[in-house]
């Protein structure tokens, strides 16, 4: 696992280093470029000595290679070569006989090659004749290079210094989001308070903050999972009991007519619990945990048309006359599982609480440019003060509490629909007889 307090001493000792490389680069040049006008200088005024000597060029002693000092011998190599030029082109003297330092008959500072080393030459020309002082370029780069070689010492020193203090001041800056990593290590998986954001620096409060907001939304889905699991297994409990009361009437039946009047009942329960239990694996899958959806491009017109040939032979079964009103394809995003779901939920609940001789009808439509489920029904319909209510889940209307229903359909309904963004309507049906229930999906 990556250390960020490792991590970042890296990149910044690194920056630090690269950074001290080129200060050391461009101290050289710099140095260089310095100790080259310094030299020149020295350069002009040898040469201006050499001028200025009085020595008679025709005399004979004089075009002998002069003898440097023995104190200059003895201590130190002498860094600069000179020579003096008779007007006639003739080399007077030189400290150097061995160099041979072109003649040059203008004034001012020249580079030149000797073989494979490089020179700097002055040259001074006078009436007598000419005066030149030469140095050689290495000697210049090889003090700039000495320059060079001490401060490396001192910027290894101050990268270390200042690695000792990076480090120093990484881990007490750091140290409060250890605190926090600790705090929460400590807490039970039923502790989902915010953490404390008083004592940690601005720049970690939004990595905190958004653990709070992960935390606080985990705290609800556990709420509602809580919610859930309890209303599920409340709701549970009455067709089990009711099943086994039908289950003990079935074992004390005497006659062929109760047993098959007993066996019919337990299938009828054993049907409400599949359901409801179909009903609960639905809900539960659409939980903000439950899985993202899955987008297609699904045509209304078509789910509409094939969920009532899928609920036809329960109308039939139940002398409701079920119909599909399509007209034209109605396409958009959705995930087409989902939107299967809500509609057979909207179609079932609607033939349970439409009497035997009533209607049902689906549509699918597009109204101002926004793909639309229509559902309607000429049941019982729902008072409108408890309309908002039946969205809950496990609520079922006053006089429709013997009814099969789980008080599920429309709380899955309305589940799906606001993950789609969809809006969910309930209204009275035609004439004001039985419901009419829309959901309206985003413009395609």
């Amino acid at each position: 696992m990556r250390s960020l307090h490792r991590h970042l001493q890296l990149w910044v000792l690194g920056a630090l280093s690269l950074g001290a490389l080129l200060l050391l680069f461009s101290v050289y040049l710099f140095l260089l470029e310095e100790l080259n006008e310094v030299f020149d200088e020295n350069l002009k005024q040898v040469a201006l000595a050499v001028a200025t000597y009085p020595y008679q060029p025709n005399t004979e002693h004089l075009r002998q290679p002069i003898r440097l000092a023995p104190i200059l011998e003895a201590h130190q190599q002498f860094d600069f070569v000179t020579q003096a030029w008779a007007a006639d082109g003739t080399r007077i003297f030189s400290t150097e006989p061995d160099v041979h330092i072109p003649l040059r008959h203008s004034d001012g500072i020249s580079t030149t090659f000797l073989g494979w080393e490089q020179w700097r030459i002055y040259t001074i020309v006078t009436e007598r004749g000419v005066a030149q002082a030469a140095q050689r370029v290495s000697l210049r780069s090889d003090v700039a290079v000495e320059v060079a070689i001490k401060l490396i010492a001192i910027l290894i020193l101050l990268v270390l210094l200042i690695a000792v203090l990076l480090y120093v001041s990484l881990r007490r800056g750091l140290y409060p989001l250890q605190q926090t990593a600790d705090e929460v290590a400590a807490r039970s998986a039923a502790s989902l308070t915010p953490l404390p954001l008083d004592e940690l620096p601005h720049e970690v409060h939004p990595l905190v903050s958004a653990i709070n907001s992960l935390m606080a939304r985990l705290d609800q889905v556990l709420d509602r999972q809580r919610c859930f699991i309890a209303d599920a297994a409340h709701e549970l409990r009455t067709p089990i009991t009711a099943m086994k009361l039908q289950l003990r009437l079935l074992q004390q039946a005497h006659s062929a007519g109760d047993r098959q009047a007993a066996a019919e009942d337990l299938a009828a329960g054993v049907a409400r619990a599949g359901h409801l239990v179909n009903q609960l694996l639905d809900l539960s899958r659409l939980e903000p945990d439950g899985g993202s959806l899955r987008l297609e491009t699904v045509d209304l017109a078509e789910l509409a048309r094939s969920v009532v040939a899928m609920a036809s032979a329960q109308a039939v079964q139940a002398g409701i006359d079920l119909g599909a009103e399509v007209r034209e394809p109605v396409t958009l995003q959705a995930d087409p599982q989902q939107l299967r779901i809500l509609l057979n939920n909207l179609v079932d609940n609607a033939l349970h609480h439409t009497p035997p001789g009533g209607r049902v009808d689906v549509a699918a439509e597009r109204v101002d440019g926004c793909p639309q489920l229509v559902v309607r029904d000429t049941g019982c319909g729902i008072p409108v003060d408890e309309r908002e209510r039946v969205l809950d889940r496990f609520y079922r209307v006053a006089h429709s509490q013997q009814t099969i229903g789980s008080g599920l359909g429309l709380a899955i309904v309305k589940t799906i629909a606001t993950l789609h963004q969809a809006s969910l309507r309930l209204d009275s049906g035609t004439d004001g007889i039985g419901l009419c229930v829309s959901v309206r999906f985003p413009p395609a």
